[in-house]
């Protein structure tokens, strides 16, 4: 009767309990889904196409194609014609602890310019790339006290905008991630033209918190693009590109931690093997960053403001240049204050350990330990 009563205990422990961790362990991965312009801002109407109509379809049709998915939430930042101010979008998904920020639009030029590009917050100062920028981010000219708000933004100097937040910065190599993924779909699947993953200060990416990406879609300036992403097909091949790729992305996570994103393991798949540094490589070394994009520039102090001491490192097409190394992080803030003081206003610290990056804050602790 004793081994009874006590299987009987078991089982109602078990059957009682098992739900609730189950319930525990299970965090559902959040993507926010941003359909740029809206309401009163209609974006731009290239060939009389509406930007803010083609970015919703889309949006609403990525949202439904991941909505099949039990393990994910979708947040919409707009389901509808409406204006949302740009911080208001980010609080959205800083709100959610969201664990990805997709936001979509259709680009524009004055000439016969078509394909597919995708941006990450950073700053490069392409005059193409800061043409973008200002074109997005004039959208905060719409929102009530905007001067206010958005003192800290010139949009006539994307490089005096405020520095990134630590997250922002630890964030950038999973942005990349995304925005590679999107681009090979897009290129992969629909044979749209690939213009790359770029970089820039975008007001509604500066407000986010997690890994974030600004889809171009098209030119809506160019007709057979337009039509293209007017009609039913278009979107649905954007749409299908997209969350192929958050899923892509979210398996990445799965794999590597199941709950959070291995930074060490996100970094061998987007830069490969990182440059050989002079200094020990068990040893951690740190470097600033100064600049990324799609350039390839002279290690030259003349492309950089003068400093010397540069270093780059090349992932498809992505080129990232660092100044300095040390094992000190103490020495590390003095060469990004330097780095400040050319103009750098963006720049921060990168760590490696063994010739692979990682996260800063890992390589502080370790370090004082």
């Amino acid at each position: 009767m004793k081994n009874l009563t006590t299987y009987f205990f078991i089982g109602l422990f078990v059957l009682y309990a098992f739900p609730f961790y189950a319930q525990q362990n299970t965090k559902k991965f959040k993507v926010v889904l941003d359909a740029g312009h809206g309401g009163k801002d209609p974006g731009n109407m290239g060939n009389g196409f509406k930007e803010k109509d083609i970015a919703l379809n889309i949006v609403l049709k990525v949202g439904a194609m991941l909505k099949k998915h039990n393990d994910i939430e979708v947040i919409y930042t707009r389901k509808t014609d409406k204006f949302v101010d740009l911080d208001v979008r980010g609080k959205i998904a800083n709100d959610a602890e969201a664990d990805l920020f997709v936001s979509v639009h259709c680009n524009a030029h004055n000439s016969s310019a078509h394909g597919t590009e995708t941006w990450v917050l950073g700053l490069d100062g392409n005059k193409r790339n800061m043409e973008v920028a200002k074109k997005e981010n004039s959208v905060i000219y719409l929102e009530e006290n905007y001067e206010v708000k958005y003192s800290q933004y010139d949009l006539n100097a994307p490089e005096s905008f405020i520095g990134l937040t630590m997250m922002q910065e630890e964030y950038l190599d999973q942005s990349i991630l995304l925005a590679k993924l999107i681009q090979d779909n897009f290129t992969g699947d629909l044979k749209r033209t690939n213009r790359g993953v770029k970089q820039n200060i975008f007001v509604v990416l500066h407000q986010t918190v997690m890994p974030s990406v600004l889809v171009e879609t098209g030119f809506l300036t160019y007709k057979p693009e337009g039509k293209y992403l007017n009609s039913s097909s278009g979107q649905n091949g954007m749409a299908s590109s997209i969350a192929k790729a958050i899923l892509s992305y979210k398996k990445s996570v799965d794999e590597n931690t199941g709950d959070e994103i291995n930074e060490l393991a996100l970094s061998e798949k987007l830069q490969g093997h990182a440059q050989v540094s002079s200094i020990n490589s068990s040893a951690i070394i740190f470097k600033v960053q100064i600049a990324a994009g799609s350039n390839k520039l002279d290690l030259k102090p003349y492309n950089f403001k003068g400093l010397s001491a540069i270093s780059m490192q090349e992932d498809n097409g992505t080129y990232r240049y660092f100044y300095g190394e040390t094992t000190s992080f103490e020495k590390a803030k003095i060469l990004q204050r330097e780095a400040n003081s050319k103009g750098y206003n963006s720049c921060f610290i990168v760590a490696y350990k063994n010739g692979v990056k990682i996260s800063l804050g890992e390589a502080v602790k370790s370090i004082s330990n």
